[in-house]
């Protein structure tokens, strides 16, 4: 069977009983990045597990390892670097090829940055659309914010995107270029002792996080219809 494990996004003492009963019991441990699953293991006092290294760019290679571990009757386990796997991570294609061939999944729910976000920073959560990272190429960066703006003259959501700390003038730019100077919403390092809160215009958080560090999630909501 195929556990799917939700792990903390910063600190740890975010983790479920259940999260921690099945790593225990796991015979295999699928993870996008092994040094911070040993952390963890580490940390909770959990022996040391078979690793299956599973991140961007060895997905399909790495499937058939892990689906023979899971048909032979293994507990397998995949967790991400942090936060809930397939959410802007690998395990998207494993999940669909164990359902294809009828092999028994479970989700073990824990915290994501999607929705800790999203509560966190004030901004109506009734109806949100979430786009993950966005796109490397500019033409498919400002392609996607420009249907995005059409979208929302229909749907009235809270915007959240994902943003790495290097790319943080990029995409504040991006999002510049297509809806203006708009009243945006940055949390930092969610979670963790030096998390944090911005509300601003875009213009004024591309000057506060000069040097940014850690991860952002990136928000905002429009009315385009007022």
């Amino acid at each position: 069977m195929l556990s799917i494990v939700g792990t903390p996004i910063g600190n740890l003492k975010d983790i479920t009983l259940r999260a921690l009963e099945t790593l225990q019991s796991a015979d295999v441990i699928v993870c996008e990045d092994t040094r911070s699953t040993i952390i963890l293991l580490k940390h909770f006092n959990i022996p040391q597990k078979p690793l299956i290294s599973f991140y961007e760019g060895v997905e399909i290679s790495r499937i058939d390892e892990i689906m023979s571990a899971i048909i032979n009757s293994s507990k397998v386990v995949l967790v991400s670097e942090n936060g809930m796997p397939l959410i802007s991570d690998p395990g998207y294609k494993l999940v669909r090829k164990c359902l294809e061939v009828s092999q028994e999944i479970d989700v073990i729910p824990g915290p994501t940055a999607v929705i800790t976000g999203l509560v966190y920073s004030g901004l109506p959560p009734d109806k949100f659309i979430f786009l993950g990272f966005l796109p490397e190429k500019v033409s498919h960066r400002e392609k996607l914010l420009t249907d995005l703006k059409e979208s929302l003259k229909h749907i009235n959501a809270t915007v959240i995107i994902y943003v790495s700390p290097h790319k943080i003038k990029r995409d504040l730019e991006t999002v510049i270029k297509i809806f203006g100077d708009i009243e945006v919403v940055l949390t930092r390092e969610l979670t963790k002792i030096y998390q944090e809160r911005f509300m601003g215009r875009a213009t004024e958080a591309i000057l506060k996080y000069k040097n940014p560090r850690g991860e952002f999630v990136l928000l905002f909501h429009l009315d385009l219809n007022a």
